[in-house]
């Protein structure tokens, strides 16, 4: 599995290349299909960034990632 630094992962955010990947829990997703992530931004989020810390603002949890496919995991 492919393993992605932040920097790495800022460049998936839908703007400098079409893929829009985002990390949650240490998984990297890959969410460019998804209509809710048009133009690599989700309500005030932003693709290419870890939303761990995000998540308890959430009105959902982990589970929203399920069915998207996860193409790495983030390192530090």
């Amino acid at each position: 599995m492919r393993k992605f630094n932040r920097e790495e992962l800022l460049k998936y955010d839908g703007k400098q290349n079409k893929e829009i990947y985002i990390a949650c829990f240490g998984k990297v997703y890959d969410v460019t299909e998804s209509g809710s992530w048009a133009d690599g931004e989700h309500y005030d989020h932003e693709g290419g960034l870890d939303l761990t810390e995000l998540m308890d603002e959430s009105p959902h949890g982990e589970e929203v990632f399920e069915g998207y496919e996860i193409v790495g995991s983030l390192v530090d």
